[in-house]
């Protein structure tokens, strides 16, 4: 793992921490269910609305990082960072 570091706005920070608070509800939710015996098939659509709510989560990390982070690193000349996102954005996709 790296040790740099992403200086986002307030706004940035307001949008992505929302999103995980709407997430770490939904795995409450889970647990809950878990706990209270629902049907099994229940419990799944619950699990891939939280799945889809990490990849919104991700999808807009990724666009955060598209247009600061690499943009900037490219500018600095940088293009390493290109190799990166590509070895990211493939782990995203598996």
């Amino acid at each position: 793992m790296t040790h740099k570091k992403t200086v986002r706005t307030e706004a940035q920070k307001k949008a992505l921490t929302n999103r995980l608070k709407r997430l770490e509800g939904q795995i409450r939710g889970l647990e809950k269910m878990i706990e209270d015996d629902v049907y099994c098939n229940d419990i799944l659509q619950q699990s891939m609305s939280a799945a889809s709510a990490i990849d919104g989560f991700n999808q807009e990390l990724l666009g955060y990082h598209l247009k600061g982070c690499v943009t900037e690193s490219i500018r600095e000349g940088d293009e390493e960072v290109v190799e990166e996102l590509l070895k990211t954005i493939r782990k995203l996709m598996k």
